[in-house]
């Protein structure tokens, strides 16, 4: 049994983001709905799920919530494999013209992002309250400081401290706040990349902005207007009801009531397993953000950014505008549609602009700024990067003769990728379960499969012993294949360092991505070149 994969690329009666399926293949385009529908059928569809479990079937399969990401299912219409790298041969830039220097181990991937020195052109995160990122926590800090990269404290981590501690509302003390910024801190090399705290709604009401800037020396902190995969605020589930009645009293929204008795006694009686704690939705205004942002730079913010999601085009201007205005450091948006915790699935498919679509309108608001001589921050895009062929795609786009103004990506489910493969093969391991094949390719112990040990003992001898095997993964994954992937394209397009990418580098494969972007296609890309060698 499996389902049709609608028209437009959007699955609507079976989605495996919510563990649903339909009877038959030959579904309806329009409805998703098998065309006979039928009494006896032990299929569970979105329709039939949602009719015994309600409102839980609008998010990813509950059960796997702490052990899982998840993203959207739609089929977008444009992505990055609409572009293609152009490979260069006679020019090399960025490196002396020698065969013995111009090799791909030699590109300087290296970048800035609000002035904070960067390995990779990469970030990561955002990892907040949800379970995935409290579990695999030390994997992603340390491997991100492991490769000179940045880690994102994401939003509510504070408030779902359960031995947090308050004084008038404010925050004091969170255990769980000062183990993730120590745990980055372990291998940080005090210059590329930091642990960047990043605050919604309920952070500001809490005070974590003062309480991680003061307590625990934070150099950046970031403001958070959404993200890509949903437009409402920040969600987890509860399995505890005696902690979905504290954070209900530190002011979260939770839901179901748990402190309501007839709700109560239908969770001990296992009709529903877990809470939903909800954030408040923010509503930025022009001059309040100013002066915020002021006031953090006053309360000893070294560093100031801004996290958005994929808004309508207009709030897309609004926010480069007052991002302009409060001369913030570097600022991040995130194209549809994936998620870190429980984003509605409708909407991570439905909802917010892609990735492609959202870069451009994010470039031509930034020419607009540039050519009214006003100040743009540093840009990152986040919204799908797993690899290394989108991240040039999206550094290059943003060059129109005077730098990228994309300086990086934010990545976010693929660290979780890495960090949880990591740790579950490590499991098998230990128990002797590796699948055969794996373990007759790359060998029975970590010390084998994973490549970059030789490596990372050379380098930090007995502290190697420190690192766990999740941040070896996480290190692999961003240095090994990543940042060495990136460095063969470069060596490849004849450019030695990461700035000198520019719009010429890429070209279209469809109409779409030339209108969207301006990118020419490629049989039109260097026409007038042509003639003119050859005349």
């Amino acid at each position: 049994m499996s389902e049709r994969v609608h028209k437009n690329g959007s699955y609507l009666n079976g989605k495996s983001t919510s563990g649903t399926s339909t009877r038959v293949k030959d579904t309806s385009t329009i409805s998703g709905m098998c065309p006979i529908c039928i009494r006896d059928c032990p299929v569970l569809c979105e329709i039939s799920l949602s009719a015994f479990r309600g409102r839980e079937a609008l998010y990813p399969e509950p059960a796997q919530f702490g052990t899982s990401t998840a993203g959207a299912l739609k089929n977008f219409g444009l992505d990055w494999s609409h572009f293609s790298i152009q490979a260069g041969l006679f020019e090399v830039q960025g490196i002396k013209e020698s065969s013995e220097e111009a090799i791909f181990p030699n590109v300087n991937v290296e970048t800035t992002v609000g002035g904070m020195p960067l390995k990779l052109p990469i970030l990561t995160g955002a990892f907040g309250s949800t379970d995935v990122a409290r579990v695999n926590w030390d994997g992603l800090a340390i491997g991100a400081a492991l490769s000179g990269v940045s880690i994102t404290i994401g939003e509510n981590v504070c408030g779902m401290d359960v031995d947090a501690k308050l004084e008038n509302g404010k925050v004091t003390h969170s255990p769980e706040l000062k183990r993730r910024v120590d745990s980055f801190r372990k291998f940080w090399d005090g210059k590329h990349g930091d642990v960047i705290v990043q605050t919604n709604v309920e952070d500001q009401k809490l005070g974590i902005d003062v309480y991680a800037l003061s307590k625990l020396e934070v150099n950046v902190i970031e403001r958070k207007w959404g993200q890509g995969a949903k437009a409402i605020g920040g969600e987890v589930r509860l399995k505890d009801l005696q902690k979905a009645i504290l954070l209900k009293k530190r002011g979260y929204i939770v839901i179901p009531d748990p402190e309501d008795p007839v709700v109560q006694q239908a969770f001990k009686e296992g009709v529903f397993q877990t809470f939903e704690r909800h954030s408040r939705v923010g509503v930025p205004k022009e001059k309040p953000f100013i002066e915020d942002i002021e006031w953090l730079r006053k309360q000893g913010a070294k560093r100031v950014f801004l996290k958005t999601g994929a808004y309508r085009p207009s709030a897309v201007a609004y926010t480069m505008k007052f991002a302009s205005e409060a001369k913030i450091d570097a600022l991040s948006f995130d194209g549809a549609g994936g998620g870190t915790g429980m984003s509605p699935v409708p909407m991570m498919d439905e909802m917010s602009i892609p990735t492609v679509y959202l870069e451009a309108i994010v470039l031509r608001c930034a020419q607009i700024l540039k050519k009214k001589g006003r100040y743009v921050p540093d840009l990152v895009m986040a919204g799908g990067f797993i690899e290394e062929t989108s991240i040039f795609k999206t550094i290059a786009m943003s060059n129109f003769g005077q730098g990228p103004l994309v300086k990086a990506v934010l990545m976010g489910r693929s660290p979780i990728t890495a960090a949880m493969k990591a740790s579950y093969f490590k499991q098998l391991a230990q128990e002797g379960k590796l699948p055969r094949a794996f373990a007759e390719r790359f060998g029975t112990t970590p010390d084998k499969f994973f490549i970059a040990t030789p490596e990372l003992k050379a380098k930090y001898g007995r502290r190697f012993s420190d690192i766990p095997a999740e941040s070896i993964g996480v290190y692999t994954y961003l240095t090994d294949r990543v940042g060495v992937g990136l460095k063969q394209l470069m060596a490849g397009n004849r450019k030695w360092k990461l700035n000198l990418l520019g719009r010429g580098d890429l070209m279209s494969l469809s109409e779409l991505a030339t209108k969207v972007t301006g990118i020419p296609l490629a049989d039109e890309v260097e026409k007038d070149a042509i003639e003119k060698i050859l005349e």
